[in-house]
C-alpha cells in the first residue's frame, strides 16, 4: 500500500513539474512577444479594417478558383473558415457579397461560384500580374540582397508572398525567365529546404526608398515622421536618431557591432525598405518574425518597433499584430499605389456594392416584416408621405458607418446572425 501511495504521489508530481515546465515556456514567449501600448491611430485602425474583410474575401476566391469548374460547396468552404481565422455559418458571410459570390441549390446542397464581375477582375489582376514581371523580379532581388546570405527559405517566402503582390506561381512563372539573377537550390532533397539565392547583384536595385526619394529631392537620405506636435518626447527621440547618418540596408552587416546605434540604423532602414516593397505597405509583425536570421533583425522585434513611432505604426487590430510604414498612408489611405491594389480597390468597391445590396434587402425585410406585427405605420398614413424613412443604423447604408469604433462589433453581428434566410 505504502509502494502504490508512493508511485501515485511520484506521477503526481512528475506531471506537476511538467506542467510548471509548460506554463513557463509558454510565459517566456509571451513575455518575449508582449507589446507595449501604442497610441490607436483612428486613421491607420481603418485601413486595417477595410484590409481585413479583402483578405479574407480575396482567399475564398482563391479556394473557388482552384476547385473543379472553379465551383465549390458550401460544406467546403465551412471547413476552410477555420483556416481563414473565422468564425460562424460560411453561408451568412458569403450572402454578405452577393455582387462577388453567386450561392445557388443544386441536388439539395449549396454550392458557390465567382459572379460575371468577379471573373472579369480575376481576369484583368492576371493581365496586370503579367506586365509587372520585371517589377516582381527586381522586388525578390531586393529582398534576396538585404538577406545576410543572399538566400531565402522558399516555404518562409510563400508566408508573405501575396504582401509583396508575387503571384501563387512565382517560382516557375518568373525565376526561370530570369537564370542570369535566381537559381533554386536544395542541397537536403527536403522540400522545407528549398532556397532561392541569388545569382549577381545589381547595383541599380540596391537603392533604397529612403535613397531614391532623396535623390530626386538633391538632399541627404534621411526618415520622415508624421506624428502629432503633441508627442514632444516622441520627436525629440526621432530627431535624435534621425541625426546620425542613414545606413542603407544593402549594405553587408557584418562589420557593423551588433546593439550599436548603427545596427539600430541599418535594421530600422531594413524595415523600412521591406515595408516600402510591399502592397499596402504593412506585414504582419509575426511573419516578419520568421526572418530574423536571415535580415538579421532583433531577438525583440516588437520592442524595436515601439521605439520608433515615428517611422512605424503597429497595431493590434483582429488580434493580429501589424507593423505599418506611417509615411505610406495619408489618413486612412495609401498614397503609392500599385497597379495590383488598383485591381484589388476594385474588388473593394464590388464587394461595398454587394454589402450595402444586402442591407438594402435586410432593411425591407425587417420593415416588411413590421409591417405584418402591425408595428409600422399604415400604408395610408405612408402614401400620405410618399416616402418611408429607413434608419441609417437600420440599413446600413451610411458609408461611414462600417469604420466607425463600432464597426467591428456591429459588422460581425450582421455578418454571423441566422435570423434573415438566404434568398
Amino acid at each position: 500500500m505504502h509502494q502504490i501511495r508512493y508511485g501515485i504521489n511520484s506521477m503526481f508530481h512528475q506531471k506537476l513539474d511538467l506542467f510548471n515546465h509548460r506554463l513557463k515556456s509558454t510565459l517566456s514567449i509571451l513575455r518575449n512577444f508582449s507589446l507595449w501600448s501604442m497610441k490607436k491611430d483612428p486613421d491607420l485602425e481603418s485601413a486595417l479594417s477595410r484590409n481585413h474583410r479583402w483578405i479574407v474575401n480575396n482567399q475564398i476566391k482563391h479556394i473557388i478558383l482552384r476547385c473543379p469548374d472553379q465551383v465549390a460547396s458550401v460544406k467546403y468552404l465551412q471547413k476552410k473558415f477555420k483556416t481563414l481565422d473565422l468564425q460562424g455559418k460560411a453561408m451568412n458571410w458569403l450572402k454578405k457579397y452577393p455582387c462577388c459570390f453567386a450561392v445557388y441549390l443544386e441536388n439539395d446542397e449549396y454550392y458557390c461560384r465567382l459572379t460575371k464581375p468577379m471573373i472579369a477582375l480575376v481576369e484583368e489582376e492576371e493581365s496586370v500580374k503579367e506586365m509587372q514581371e520585371p517589377i516582381f523580379a527586381e522586388r525578390l532581388a531586393k529582398l534576396l540582397m538585404m538577406s545576410m546570405n543572399q538566400r531565402l527559405n522558399v516555404v518562409k517566402l510563400n508566408e508573405i508572398k501575396r504582401n509583396f503582390g508575387f503571384p501563387d506561381d512565382y517560382l516557375i512563372r518568373i525565376l526561370p525567365k530570369y537564370p542570369d539573377t535566381f537559381r533554386l537550390i536544395n542541397h537536403s532533397g527536403r522540400k522545407s529546404s528549398m532556397q532561392i539565392e541569388l545569382v549577381s547583384w545589381n547595383p541599380d536595385f540596391a537603392v533604397s526608398a529612403i535613397e531614391a526619394s532623396a535623390q530626386q529631392r538633391g538632399s541627404e537620405p534621411c526618415y520622415s515622421c508624421s506624428l502629432p506636435s503633441t508627442w514632444v518626447k516622441s520627436w525629440e527621440r526621432f530627431r535624435e536618431f534621425n541625426s546620425t547618418p542613414y545606413i542603407s540596408p544593402y549594405i553587408d552587416p557584418k562589420d557593423i557591432l551588433e546593439g550599436s546605434k548603427e545596427m539600430e540604423k541599418r535594421t530600422a532602414g531594413l524595415v523600412h525598405e521591406l515595408l516600402s516593397l510591399t502592397l499596402w505597405k504593412k506585414v504582419s509583425i509575426m511573419k516578419l518574425g520568421h526572418f530574423k536570421r536571415e535580415f538579421n533583425l532583433p531577438e525583440k522585434l516588437n520592442v524595436f518597433l515601439l521605439k520608433h513611432p515615428g517611422i512605424f505604426y503597429v497595431s493590434n487590430k483582429y488580434q493580429i499584430y501589424t507593423v505599418l510604414l506611417r509615411e505610406g498612408y495619408n489618413g486612412s489611405e495609401l498614397i503609392d499605389k500599385d497597379p495590383l491594389v488598383m485591381i484589388k480597390d476594385k474588388f473593394g468597391e464590388l464587394m461595398q456594392e454587394g454589402l450595402h445590396e444586402y442591407n438594402r434587402r435586410r432593411c425591407l425585410a425587417n420593415i416588411e416584416k413590421r409591417k405584418k406585427n402591425g408595428m409600422v405605420r399604415s400604408a395610408k398614413m405612408d402614401d400620405k408621405d410618399n416616402s418611408i424613412e429607413m434608419p441609417e443604423e437600420e440599413c446600413g447604408n451610411k458609408m461611414g458607418g462600417l469604420f466607425d469604433p463600432e464597426e467591428r462589433k456591429r459588422f460581425y453581428q450582421v455578418l454571423f446572425s441566422d435570423d434573415t434566410p438566404y434568398k
